[in-house]
C-alpha cells in the first residue's frame, strides 16, 4: 500500500481542476495582453477567475493579484508593505514560515527595520498580551503572523490580531497558505491588509497563488517589465494556473463543511490509535479541534536508537510524511518551529497531514507500520 500523508507540503490535483486546466490549455492559448480576439478571450478568463476568488472571500476583484505562489506573495507584501510605507519596525514570531522570516531577516540585515518577536507558548500559540505590549511601545509597526502553522497546525486568532493592529495603526500581513480553502475567510469583516494563497495547498496546480491587498493600502510592484496585473506584476500571466486556482477554491468552498468533518475524523482517529498502540506517544502543537488546523498532526515519538531513520523507514513502507516542514526536509538543520516551542530534540517528530482523499484504511496501515518501527509487539 502507498499512503500520501504530506498534504501540508502539497496536495493531489482535483480531477475537476485538471479538467478545467486541460480545457484552457487546449482552447485558450492567446496572450492575455494582446488586443485581438484570441487575447481578449484569455483576458476575460483571467478576470472571471479573479471575480470568482473575490466573491468567495467577500472582497473586490481589484484587491487580488495573481502570483507564482505563496512565497512570492509573502515577499511582495512584506518588502513592499514595509518599504513603501516607511515602516521601521516589524513584529513576527520565531515559528513563522521561512518565506516570512527570511524576508524580514533580509530587511533587518540591510538596516531598514528593527524586528521584534512575539512570545509563543509550548503549543505554538502566540501571546496576545505580549503582542499588544510590543505594538503599544513602538512606532507604527508591520505585523506578520500566519493563520495556521505549517508544521504544528496551531491556529492564530487572526480576528483578534486584526483588532489589535487596527487599534495601534499597524499594517497586518497574514500568511494563510495552510488555511486557505480549509476555513472561510470573510475579508469584508477581517481586519487584514495582506493575505496570501498558494493553489497547490488546496488541490490546485503548483506555481500559482494570489496576494490580497486591502484597497486602503497602496504599494509599488516588486517585479517589473510589463503592465500585467494592473501594473503590479510584470510578466505574462500563468493562465492555466489561474483558471485552476479559481476552480480549486470554488470546489474547496462548496465542500468545506463536509471535508472539515471528514478530515478531522481522520486526524482524531489517528491520534486515538497512536495513543492506544504506541506507549509514550505525544503531539507537538495544539490538538484541540477548535484551535488546530484539522489537516495537520505533528507526532512526537518516544526516543529510539533509529530516530534519524524513521522518515526513511516510513518511505520504504510506502508512507509519505514529513519531518517538521517539507521545505527543510533532507537537510541537517533542525526544525526552527520545533526549536521555537522548545520541543525535546531527542524525540523524533513527524508531521502527518491529511486531505479529502485519505481513508481510515490508510490510517490503520500507517499506525501498524509505526508500531513495527517503534518496536511495539504487533
Amino acid at each position: 500500500m502507498r499512503v500520501y500523508l504530506d498534504n501540508a507540503a502539497t496536495t493531489p490535483l482535483d480531477k475537476e481542476v485538471l479538467k478545467t486546466i486541460y480545457e484552457v490549455m487546449e482552447s485558450h492559448y492567446g496572450n492575455p495582453s494582446s488586443i485581438h480576439a484570441h487575447g481578449r478571450e484569455v483576458r476575460t478568463l483571467i478576470e472571471k477567475a479573479r471575480k470568482s476568488v473575490a466573491s468567495l472571500l467577500h472582497a473586490s476583484p481589484s484587491e487580488f493579484f495573481f502570483t507564482s505562489g505563496g512565497t512570492e506573495a509573502d515577499n511582495m507584501a512584506i518588502r513592499s508593505g514595509i518599504i513603501d510605507h516607511g515602516i521601521k519596525h516589524a513584529i513576527t514570531s520565531a515559528i513563522e514560515h521561512h518565506a516570512v522570516l527570511h524576508t524580514l531577516h533580509a530587511l533587518e540585515s540591510s538596516g531598514l527595520i528593527r524586528l521584534s518577536y512575539v512570545k509563543t507558548d509550548e503549543k505554538g500559540t502566540i501571546d496576545y498580551k505580549h503582542l499588544e505590549e510590543i505594538l503599544s511601545t513602538n512606532e507604527r509597526s508591520f505585523v506578520s503572523l500566519m493563520h495556521a502553522n505549517n508544521e504544528l497546525g496551531t491556529l492564530t486568532d487572526i480576528e483578534r490580531v486584526g483588532e489589535l493592529c487596527e487599534k495601534y495603526n499597524a499594517i497586518f500581513h497574514c500568511d494563510t497558505v495552510q488555511s486557505m480553502g480549509h476555513y472561510p475567510h470573510d475579508l469584508s469583516k477581517l481586519k487584514v491588509h495582506f493575505l496570501v494563497c498558494a493553489a497547490h495547498k488546496l488541490h490546485g496546480p503548483k506555481g500559482v497563488g494570489f496576494l490580497y491587498i486591502h484597497h486602503n493600502i497602496k504599494i509599488n510592484p516588486m517585479i517589473f517589465g510589463g503592465s500585467q496585473e494592473r501594473n503590479m506584476r510584470g510578466g505574462t500571466e500563468n493562465v492555466y494556473g489561474i483558471a485552476g486556482l479559481a476552480k480549486a477554491l470554488e470546489i474547496a468552498y462548496a465542500e468545506m463543511d463536509e471535508h472539515h468533518e471528514y478530515i478531522q475524523g481522520l486526524k482524531s482517529y489517528m491520534m486515538q490509535e497512536l495513543v492506544k498502540n504506541i506507549p509514550g506517544i505525544e503531539f507537538n502543537g495544539e490538538t484541540d479541534p477548535d484551535k488546530s488546523l484539522y489537516t495537520v498532526l505533528n507526532v512526537s515519538f518516544p526516543e529510539m536508537e533509529m530516530a534519524e531513520m524513521l522518515l526513511f523507514s516510513l518511505d520504504i513502507a510506502g508512507i509519505s510524511a514529513s519531518g517538521g516542514s517539507a521545505c527543510s526536509s533532507g537537510t541537517n538543520i533542525g526544525s526552527h518551529v520545533l526549536n521555537g516551542i522548545q520541543a525535546n530534540p531527542n524525540r523524533p517528530a513527524v508531521r502527518f497531514s491529511f486531505s479529502k482523499y485519505n481513508t481510515m484504511e490508510e490510517i490503520d496501515y500507517v499506525v501498524l507500520k509505526l508500531k513495527e518501527l517503534c518496536h511495539v509487539e504487533v
